[in-house]
């Protein structure tokens, strides 16, 4: 069965899991920040507003603050309509100042490549003068990543060539906080990644199959499944399951 799909059943799927998971970690007055290509995160902040965090600030690439619904077919997260439905405009530049004098608590970042001592990569794969891949770049994540209080990438993809002992090119670093994957959760602290839940759709043995470095773990944890409420709150605010494009 394809889990990624969108229907009723009861079976649970990752993109619902993922996006719960990033959803709770959100707090109620938080000023949160998602960029391009991140339905996950647009989603999981909508998810939070409307659940237990009313006072939540949205913020985003076309500087619409709080966004009314996200529910028009032709939304993206960096789309046009986040700014004609925002309750004010606040640019990027706003962003980055912002978060540079200690005022963004949350953005959701990407990358291509992580370490077990946090570092990022978005930059190149092999040897930085001769890649085998070059990459965007650091983009935003080499100012948010360090200057934002709770820095958290989510990846639908988790492999060896993902999550590396040690990444190819140290794009950023900084207050990373959480990665969010198809597989698990990690958290990063005393200076390394740790294990903080296995999603109940993968196991221990698959996590440590998929990773490059020794898993270390406090305690085998299990991401709690989303509840009733949660699930029937996804289909009135995301109808049109954004959250699923990005499996």
């Amino acid at each position: 069965m394809n889990i990624n799909l969108m229907n009723k059943s009861t079976e649970p799927r990752v993109c619902d899991i993922m996006v719960c998971a990033m959803a709770r970690l959100l707090q109620d007055e938080d000023r949160v920040f998602h960029g391009v290509s991140s339905q996950m995160p647009m989603v999981a902040m909508a998810l939070a507003k409307h659940m237990h965090a009313p006072n939540l600030v949205h913020l985003n690439i076309p500087g619409g603050v709080n966004p009314a619904s996200i529910k028009k077919p032709s939304y993206s997260s960096a789309g046009s309509e986040l700014l004609a439905t925002g309750e004010a405009y606040f640019p990027l530049e706003y962003v980055f100042d912002l978060s540079m004098r200690g005022g963004l608590d949350v953005a959701f970042l990407g990358g291509v490549q992580f370490d077990v001592a946090g570092n990022v990569n978005a930059s190149v794969i092999g040897d930085y003068h001769k890649p085998k891949v070059r990459l965007p770049g650091g983009a935003g994540s080499a100012v948010l990543i360090p200057t934002a209080k709770r820095a958290i990438i989510w990846r639908t993809k988790h492999d060896k060539r993902t999550f590396v002992e040690k990444v190819d090119f140290v794009t950023t670093r900084g207050n990373l906080w959480k990665i969010v994957t198809n597989l698990c959760v990690f958290e990063f602290k005393n200076g390394s990644l740790y294990l903080d839940s296995i999603h109940p759709t993968s196991s221990l043995e698959e996590v440590a199959a998929n990773t490059g470095f020794q898993l270390q773990y406090d305690e085998i944890r299990y991401t709690p499944l989303p509840t009733e409420r949660e699930i029937g709150m996804l289909r009135q605010i995301d109808p049109f399951d954004y959250r699923a494009k990005e499996m």
